[in-house]
């Protein structure tokens, strides 16, 4: 058995510029600036009044409040499903589900419904053996979602690699035990990546496969 989860945003899906979008407008909303945009990219993949907190330090638990729903309503309003898949992730996504010794699991920042909701959108949701989100679960970088994951598949921690494009995710697969795949086209530098604990940072989804194997063992069947 192996079992390969998934982060969503960044990883999986091209969500950056929506996310950026979305945010700013937000901020607009309840009459504050919005942070840079890098400030932006880093905080996907933990839970959103986390974000908030990172992106208005200065903010009071009612503003921090304001700015999470403006944020909702307007995400909502405009769609989650503008964001794609990247190049090569449903290629990966067949190859490894053809593979009976490979179980799929997600574990993402976003809300279980916006999660099901983009993964039914582009018809992948019944790839995945379960859907671990902050809304039953610890957010990142607590491994609580790697081990829910686990638990429920069955799998051991020298069975499990956690696959992501930011220290979140990095750090959550370490905290758990697990292998961490780092990939290059998300929201963190590789650099960042490597100092989170990756045990490998990949630039393209066509390397995804074989870097699996070599961590993994590719003698799974």
């Amino acid at each position: 058995m192996r079992l390969v989860i998934f982060d969503l945003d960044g990883t999986l899906i091209d969500s950056e510029a929506l996310i950026v979008e979305t945010l700013t407008a937000a901020f607009h909303a309840v009459g504050r600036v919005p942070p840079d945009e890098k400030t932006m990219r880093s905080i996907s993949g933990i839970t959103l009044n986390d974000a908030m907190k990172v992106l208005a330090p200065d903010a009071d638990a009612t503003e921090v409040t304001a700015i999470a729903e403006a944020y909702r309503t307007r995400y909502r309003a405009t769609g989650n499903l503008r964001e794609p898949l990247f190049e090569g992730a449903l290629l990966a996504l067949d190859t490894l589900q053809a593979d009976p010794g490979t179980i799929l699991a997600v574990a993402t920042g976003k809300g279980y419904r916006g999660a099901t909701t983009l993964l039914e959108h582009h018809k992948i949701i019944g790839r995945f053996h379960s859907i671990q989100t902050p809304d039953h679960n610890r957010g990142k970088p607590d491994p609580q979602m790697i081990e829910t994951a686990m638990d429920k598949a069955g799998a051991a921690r020298g069975e499990t690699v956690m696959i992501g494009d930011t220290v979140h995710d990095m750090r959550m697969g370490r905290a758990a035990g697990v292998k961490a795949i780092g990939v290059a086209w998300g929201y963190h530098e590789v650099e960042e990546l490597h100092e989170a604990g990756a045990d490998v940072v990949i630039e393209r989804f066509d390397q995804l496969v074989d870097t699996i194997d070599r961590l993994l063992g590719a003698d799974h069947a």
